[in-house]
């Protein structure tokens, strides 16, 4: 079975995932991003970028990623045009890495940022890094530089935080601060380890 050990690792815009995926490196998971694999797989279909969407969206022969992000989040016909495009090729390559994860037969986290929207992957157990919908808000204002209005247009592009909490089989609170992502991510480890005990 290709993702018998895997974990879907997701959550909302800003809730906090790559703190929470350094933590968790920290006690030995192994990650594979679906984002990092999505940015190298863009770049590699260019031209295909610049014949659907248009040459202004090349920059320095690579995608412009912010211009591009901006039409894709406002317009969703485009947005389902680039994920036609993109993600059986990202599919392909995860599965690829997922195999080479079983062989170890430990678990191992696939940070999907759309797992519960695309629901493309047959992976049985769910990790969401949760925070509330203001501090999702507050934060991608923070660190994007965006204003209320397209800060909030990328949030709610994605499913509600609260429903994804609602169906995670793990939850990590990032509601708080360090000391209490810190606490989370102990107690998400250990019930994750205790877990995969019970099914041996």
């Amino acid at each position: 079975m290709i993702f018998e050990h895997a974990i879907a690792l997701t959550g909302g815009i800003a809730t906090g995932k790559s703190s929470a995926t350094a933590l968790l490196s920290l006690y030995g998971f192994r990650f594979i991003d679906a984002d990092k694999i999505a940015h190298a797989h863009l770049d590699e279909q260019k031209e295909a970028i610049a014949s659907l969407f248009g040459a202004e969206y090349i920059k320095e022969a690579q995608v412009d990623r912010k211009m591009l992000g901006k039409l894709i989040f406002a317009n969703k016909e485009k947005k389902r045009e680039l994920e036609d495009l993109l993600h059986p090729i990202i599919y392909d390559t995860i599965v690829a890495q997922s195999k080479k994860n079983e062989a170890l037969g430990i678990p191992y986290m696939i940070d999907i940022p759309l797992f519960f929207e695309s629901k493309r992957y047959d992976i049985k157990r769910s990790l969401v890094v949760y925070a509330t919908k203001e501090q999702q808000l507050e934060r991608l204002m923070r660190r994007e530089g965006f204003d209320a209005k397209e800060a909030l247009r990328r949030i709610e592009s994605q499913m509600d935080i609260e429903q994804k909490r609602a169906l995670a089989d793990y939850v990590i609170d990032n509601s708080g601060d360090l000391k209490q992502l810190q606490s989370e991510c102990e107690r998400v480890k250990d019930q994750i380890l205790s877990d995969c005990k019970d099914r041996e």
